[in-house]
């Protein structure tokens, strides 16, 4: 419990960076969670079918009737070194991109990459012939165009930013970009091409944010805007303290009270001096403690 607890307050303390890789690592475990019942259950398609609510389809059709997987789609992973990668650039390239631009801005550039990466590799497998067996029912998962976006849109905005690497000593940043997307993106092409073709699409998204960015135009702002919306909407609404003011007492209700209450003091004294205190009621007693402490 004391273990929850300390994730949950790292999650609402931490930077938009540690809630990224939090999501993810919480899907890969939900899926890890389906396999072991898919297994005990001797169902291997139960797998499948929760993977297969969260990837997003390359058919027009599927992606109708499942649109969330837009989204679902980038924090999905089924292997263990898919996500490790991916997590281990995304941090690498967060922590960098942190130290120049805000916390909303990488919220930004991951979720339009995703977004892009996925237009990309639907748009590619409905169009070229290549993909036309498989465009009814291919599917993609993973972080990776939107760990491109954030590695190349960094890289684009502080290109001489250098790094110290074991073996190769200090390289730029941009340098070191352009061989990641080549080794994962361009070599052995026709190996996972739909995944090579979202990383391309988040790569350029990556690019123009940059590039636009440079220019004061911020190309994830209407996304920003969008979540502020969704997270003022959602959140609980704290209690208004309802503050009533009372109307000042003039001078002729404050003496005409001041009177009143004397009267009754005097009818109560008057009352004890005849019969004791034990004569005099409940309400009558809790009246003179009260003006007793009133008068302390």
């Amino acid at each position: 419990m004391h273990l929850f607890e300390t994730i949950r307050a790292s999650f609402r303390k931490g930077t938009s960076l540690t809630r990224l890789i939090y999501i993810n690592i919480a899907v890969f475990i939900l899926i890890a969670a389906g396999s072991i019942v898919s297994f005990l259950l001797d169902n291997p398609e139960l797998q499948a079918k929760i993977v297969n609510i969260l990837a997003v389809p390359s058919s027009f059709t599927s992606l109708l009737k499942r649109p969330w997987t837009l989204i679902t789609y980038m924090f999905t992973h089924k292997d263990v070194l898919h996500i490790l990668f991916n997590l281990l650039w995304l941090y690498w390239f967060g922590l960098i991109f942190l130290e120049y631009l805000d916390q909303k801005k990488m919220v930004a550039v991951y979720l339009l990459g995703g977004l892009s990466g996925a237009l990309v590799y639907i748009l590619s497998f409905n169009i070229f012939p290549v993909f036309g067996k498989v465009v009814d029912t291919s599917v993609a998962i993973g972080a990776s165009a939107s760990v491109m976006a954030i590695v190349i849109s960094i890289a684009a905005w502080v290109p001489d930013y250098s790094v110290s690497l074991l073996l190769l000593g200090r390289i730029r940043i941009k340098y070191l970009a352009l061989a990641i997307f080549v080794l994962t993106s361009v070599l052995d092409f026709s190996v996972n091409s739909g995944g090579k073709l979202a990383h391309m699409g988040g790569a350029l998204f990556g690019y123009l944010y940059a590039v636009n960015l440079h220019r004061g135009r911020d190309l994830g702002k209407w996304i920003n805007r969008v979540i502020d919306f969704f997270v003022t909407t959602l959140r609980p609404r704290e209690k208004k303290i309802r503050v009533t003011n009372k109307k000042p007492v003039s001078d002729y209700d404050y003496n005409k009270r001041k009177t009143e209450r004397q009267e009754k003091i005097n009818i109560i004294l008057d009352k004890i001096s005849k019969g004791g205190y034990d004569s005099l009621t409940k309400e009558e007693k809790d009246f003179l403690f009260r003006e007793s402490q009133n008068k302390n």
